[in-house]
């Protein structure tokens, strides 16, 4: 079997923590290797941000390719100018293809702009798609606050289309089965419900103090931890204010720290990037000195360690489709405070692996951290907890249920 993956606007390989570098990199790498592991060949496609990035590269081991095809300048570009180089970028894969003489049994397509391409693939080709959004652009209009963050009926336009043409849609969740139903009128008969998995070769509990020295604290010090891009959406703002309570209350002053690991430090001239300038002010305008450090984009080698070493991880999104950061901190047997929103929802069990607080709450917030903050013993429970519950989505379990799909679309007996 060999599958044609296309991950138009996110590479696999691209360092997290980006402005388009978050959970969809993470679950088109991940579930990629496995299906290697398992004697599936793939080839990930993807669009060039970066000329000086080599065009096909074999990071994801196996035999599997990471191709990254030219479409448009080879640099980042805004959402809605990427849209208008999706015919090049599937033209490019068919050059790409002919020249090596490739076929494919299926495309496995990730957001709506891949599928959206692999629909002239799947013609030319004539085999199915298989489809994942990761991210809805009607959810996405029901949380902006302004014009800038509210997404555009290209978008929604582009979801209906791929919807309507797509041989299986995977949904995370019940809740984004129900979402793509409900909102868009979906088939709910081509949707299947399978969670993204987690490496936990990769991430499981480091010892603390262990994990502390590699960060650079002392063992002293109690460290929150916020993973995640840096986008309103993602809920920084509200994280910022409810640390400033807790700095007023003046219990944890001393040996509290947060660490913000995500966004560009310095944009592409070497300057203080747009993001940075926005937390640096809002940690002044909190007054929280020191007590915040902003690490940008990390390799992912490096998160276990974050996880491990923090008291709690802490996601105050106004939207999450699954949460990959939340089940990667809960597999390193850290407790997880996170809004009740998306997959979230799903993930986190309120007084038991972690809490649930209210959107855009930060005294709801403050309250959770404060009280966790103060009780190891249910800190060590819940993070016990969390290990446990982790443990149900290793890769290995997704990755065999989502064969088990292909095989049923090529009409292949399931093993």
């Amino acid at each position: 079997m060999r599958i044609a993956v296309i991950s138009y606007h996110t590479c696999p390989l691209a360092t997290l923590g980006g402005k388009d570098a978050g959970g969809m990199n993470v679950y088109v790498r991940d579930l990629s290797t496995y299906l290697g592991r398992k004697g599936i060949q793939l080839d990930v496609f993807t669009r060039s941000q970066d000329e000086h990035v080599p065009h096909v590269l074999h990071d994801l081991g196996f035999g599997n390719r990471v191709v990254h095809i030219t479409a448009g300048a080879e640099y980042p570009l805004p959402r809605p100018e990427l849209a208008c180089f999706v015919p090049e970028f599937a033209d490019r894969i068919l050059e790409f293809t002919n020249k090596k003489n490739l076929t494919y049994d299926l495309i496995h397509s990730h957001y709506w702009m891949s599928g959206l391409a692999a629909e002239k693939l799947a013609e030319t080709w004539q085999i199915p798609i298989i489809q994942m959004f990761h991210t809805l652009g009607k959810l996405k209009q029901k949380i902006a606050q302004n014009a800038e963050e509210a997404e555009g009926d290209y978008r929604i336009n582009g979801e209906i289309r791929v919807m309507s043409l797509v041989d299986k849609i995977i949904a995370s969740t019940s809740t984004e089965k129900a979402q793509l139903a409900d909102l868009y009128d979906a088939n709910p008969n081509k949707i299947e419900i399978i969670s993204p998995g987690v490496d936990l070769s990769r991430f499981y509990p480091i010892p603390p103090d262990e994990a502390k020295d590699f960060v650079g604290i002392s063992l002293e010090k109690k460290m929150l931890l916020f993973v995640g891009r840096i986008e309103p959406l993602k809920g920084i703002k509200t994280l910022l204010r409810a640390i400033g309570y807790l700095q007023e209350n003046g219990d944890f002053e001393k040996d509290l720290c947060l660490a913000v690991i995500g966004g560009d430090l310095a944009d592409r001239d070497g300057n203080e990037s747009e993001e940075m300038r926005i937390l640096n002010q809002l940690r002044d305008e909190y007054g929280l000195g020191e007590m915040v450090t902003f690490l940008g984009k990390q390799n992912q080698d490096s998160l276990p360690y974050y996880y491990s070493a923090a008291e709690m991880v802490i996601m105050p999104s106004h939207y999450e489709s699954f949460g990959m950061v939340a089940l990667e901190a809960m597999a390193c047997g850290t407790p997880v405070i996170a809004s009740l929103v998306g997959g979230l929802i799903h993930l986190v069990e309120d007084g038991v692996t972690g809490y649930h607080v209210p959107v855009e709450d930060p005294v709801a917030l403050s309250e959770r951290i404060s009280g966790l903050l103060r009780d190891k013993n249910l800190r060590y429970r819940m993070g016990h907890d969390a290990f446990a519950f982790a443990q149900k989505f290793d890769w290995n379990n997704i990755t065999d249920r989502i064969i088990q799909i292909y095989r049923e679309l090529l009409d292949l007996p399931t093993e």
